[in-house]
């Protein structure tokens, strides 16, 4: 399990899950992700992130969504 590598804190970034020991948030992992980017460019563009962290956010965010509601579209 990677979410020991996530964390929390209100003072940082509004309190936006961030990779432990840095300043890069989740989002910004998943939309580098969602852009083409490669785990292994995303790792040399930033040296300070590890693929496990890649992972961690990826299991962050499934994390989050399993638990949101969604609401089906009316129109369909």
């Amino acid at each position: 399990m990677g979410l020991q590598r996530i964390t929390v804190n209100a003072k940082v970034l509004g309190g936006k899950p961030i990779i432990k020991g840095t300043r890069i948030p989740v989002y910004l992992i998943l939309e580098l992700l969602a852009s083409g980017m490669s785990g292994e460019s995303i790792v040399k563009e930033y040296p300070e992130l590890k693929h496990e962290d890649i992972k961690a956010a990826l299991e962050y965010a499934s994390r989050i969504l399993r638990q949101e509601e969604v609401i089906p579209d009316q129109r369909i």
